[in-house]
């Protein structure tokens, strides 16, 4: 028997589905990845996330070809293209079966459908949850819905786990002698991404040192940008090189058992993994969160500003705002954010800029590393107040008091707009009169806004779409 392992967003040996499943018949296993470049671009996703995508891909390539496994890389511009290249390329090797791990967004599941369509009368296909803890769909409210609201959804997963716990799959034994990997980096755009190793290796060795060393302590410092109190583990876990099932491993291993309510050492980490499986559900079960529609239909009204201006500004870091200056200039340069910065700066281009979420979110997956759909559009949609348990839209970050709070000393500020580094410390959040009269020509802007009144603004466009004759 010959299984064919088409490998997406699971660029891991270990705890893959598809991959366990292909391999336990004894069957001679080799496996593709489908570079499809130009939906690559047409979902605007980053330069960076491209060049880890890359180095990932040669490192899963050398870890299957040490197990005998050749992995192959085809090139589908696009995602229609895609049934076109594979039938193709298993006509000159056939297969007597496809696995892989289901994805999630509507032009991936289109994708899918089309290939199941093409292939069906040529070769089984089995498809896989290697994505989340548990299945898309089988955690529903009692009359089978989907959850709206975040925490029932966490209740149920909670008991879920309590019942059947979750299944950690091993890596596949050798099928014979190793064989040589394939190159299969990718061209196009990239920039580099060297911060992250790549590899399953490199994802385990972070996610271990993240648990030994800060997963107690999580809770207590994962708000402040200034401190390493985060795991960064999202762009391992975007592109599928971690997978959830093993932080999950990771963590039970270090506090001896999982955490399974407020107040237990973990639980607050072990929350934003539900968070992540949460807003995933939804992708499936809402599939128009895929197409730039609003979770909250009714939201979809909203009378969003067009200040171009305003938006490069929040974009090139230069709002006048210190904190979310240095927010955007941090993700500009090196593709990743801190949490508590996003919920920060995506609160000022909605509730202080006014200006529709859609475009933050695309600007977002244009830089991150770690950008993928679900988890960039539940942020953003929760900061809006247009989305799934959404922040209730009176609630506005003030981004000086947020600085005050989470960057009291201005230690983040400082690392990235250089503009503040002379700055007293107790002005670093209220910075431009110092600046005016201590350093002639610094360049720093003043603020865009004034964000009493914006806030006040952000709530009358929301109240009105409680009055049909305003909207």
């Amino acid at each position: 028997m010959r299984h064919l392992v088409w490998f997406r967003a699971d660029l891991r040996v270990a705890d893959n589905p598809a991959l366990y499943e292909a391999a336990v018949a004894g069957a001679r296993v080799s496996a593709i990845y489908i570079d499809s470049p130009g939906q690559w671009q047409q979902h605007g996703r980053s330069a960076m996330q491209r060049d880890f995508l890359s180095r990932n891909l040669q490192a899963l390539a050398e870890q299957l070809a040490a197990l005998g496994m050749p992995l192959t890389l085809l090139s589908a511009e696009t995602f229609d293209e895609v049934p076109g290249v594979l039938s193709a390329w298993l006509q000159q090797h056939p297969q007597d079966a496809l696995y892989a791990n289901r994805e999630l967004g509507i032009d991936e599941r289109r994708r899918d459908k089309a290939v199941q369509q093409a292939l069906a009368d040529k070769m089984a296909i089995r498809v896989f949850n290697g994505d989340c803890v548990f299945q898309h769909g089988s955690l529903t409210t009692r009359s089978g819905d989907m959850y709206k609201v975040f925490t029932p959804f966490a209740k149920t997963w909670l008991a879920q786990l309590r019942a059947t716990g979750y299944r950690l799959l091993p890596p596949p034994a050798a099928q014979g002698e190793p064989v040589t990997a394939n190159a299969v980096e990718l061209g196009g755009e990239r920039v580099a991404s060297d911060h992250w190793p790549a590899g399953e290796v490199a994802a385990a060795e972070r996610l271990a040192a993240f648990c030994q060393q800060d997963l107690r302590d999580y809770g207590a410092q994962r708000d402040y940008p200034a401190t390493e109190g985060t795991s960064s583990l999202s762009p391992y876990l975007a592109l599928g090189v971690l997978s959830p099932n093993q932080c999950l491993a990771a963590m039970e291993q270090e506090l001896d058992g999982l955490p399974m309510s407020r107040g237990e050492a973990g639980f607050v980490w072990l929350n934003e993994l539900i968070w992540r499986e949460f807003y995933r559900h939804l992708l499936v079960a809402y599939p128009r969160l895929s197409m730039s529609r609003a979770f909250k239909p009714d939201t979809d009204a909203l009378q969003w500003s067009q200040d171009r201006e305003g938006f490069v500004a929040w974009c090139t870091g230069k709002t006048g705002y210190p904190i979310v200056d240095a927010a955007m200039r941090c993700l500009n340069e090196t593709g990743w954010m801190h949490n508590r910065l996003r919920m920060i700066v995506a609160s000022f281009l909605t509730k202080d800029l006014h200006i529709d979420w859609r475009m933050g979110e695309a600007y977002f997956m244009s830089r991150l590393i770690d950008g993928e759909l679900a988890a960039n559009n539940g942020g953003w949609q929760w900061a809006a107040g247009t989305g799934a348990d959404a922040a209730p839209y009176f609630r506005v970050f003030n981004p000086t008091t947020q600085g005050e709070r989470f960057d009291a000393n201005g230690d983040f500020i400082r690392r990235w707009v250089p503009e503040l580094t002379q700055v007293p410390e107790k002005l670093i959040h209220g910075p431009h009169d110092w600046l005016d009269n201590h350093e002639m020509g610094h360049g720093y802007p003043k603020p865009i806004v004034d964000h009493k009144r914006a806030r006040l603004h952000a709530i009358a466009m929301f109240d009105a779409l409680k009055d049909p004759e305003v909207t």
